[in-house]
């Protein structure tokens, strides 16, 4: 029988720590944002070396994560991903087979990780030249602070699109392909044909020592690089 004819079951897809990088992250931006806006710069700081802590997390466990993690099972050629963009509207399209991201999804993480690492990243060389420094403002000449303040304003204008793009996909996949992506999410289950086997997960604990690993990365490079340097 083909997949579209096989008997259909729910399977875990998602693995605990990558749903609650997910979920976190999706917190701690709208965190930094409204701190940015408040002008509250201790929660912002802290927000921002929190999101590079988990963005680190992130790269770490899409190598050594479950398969739906990896970004070596998921990542395809651009080409692939551009296909199954064109078959998005197609009564026929193959859409429901992929078991974790899809061709296109999986470049959409990738930006997104980019454009997070990007904003979160200039944070930490940013400065209003008044009051408020990043941790390694001072290691940088006063022109490229200056430049990495200014992309580290603008920037945040590309993330909120490309959040807003996200958005608007998961919206349109539950009303055109009728396809719950939320759903897996938050369950780390989703139904598939028996004709698909279940992907590998890795054991939760092993994310403590990536998360610890991660954490500590970051708190070298804000405390300890100034401190060397």
């Amino acid at each position: 029988m083909t997949a579209e004819a096989s008997p259909s079951r729910p399977v875990k897809i998602w693995d605990v720590p990558t749903r609650l990088f997910h979920w976190i992250l999706v917190i701690l931006l709208a965190v930094s944002w409204l701190s940015g806006e408040q002008e509250r710069f201790d929660i912002h700081f802290w927000s921002g070396y929190a999101i590079l802590a988990l963005i680190l997390f992130r790269i770490l466990w899409g190598i050594v994560g479950s398969d739906t993690a990896r970004f070596t099972r998921f990542l395809r050629s651009p080409l692939a991903g551009l296909r199954h963009l064109g078959g998005f509207f197609h009564p026929a399209g193959r859409q429901h087979d992929d078991v974790g991201h899809n061709p296109a999804g999986g470049w959409m993480v990738v930006i997104l990780l980019a454009a997070v690492t990007v904003q979160a990243g200039t944070g930490l060389f940013t400065t209003d030249d008044l009051f408020v420094d990043g941790p390694l403002a001072n290691l940088v000449s006063s022109g490229l602070r200056a430049d990495l303040s200014s992309l580290h304003r603008q920037s945040v204008d590309i993330l909120l699109i490309l959040a807003g793009v996200h958005v608007v996909t998961v919206l349109l996949y539950l009303v055109v392909r009728r396809q719950n992506l939320i759903g897996p999410m938050i369950t780390g289950r989703k139904t598939l044909p028996k004709g698909l086997p279940a992907p590998r997960l890795t054991p939760t604990l092993l994310a403590v020592p990536v998360v610890l690993a991660a954490a500590a990365l970051v708190a070298a490079i804000v405390w300890g690089l100034p401190a060397l340097l």
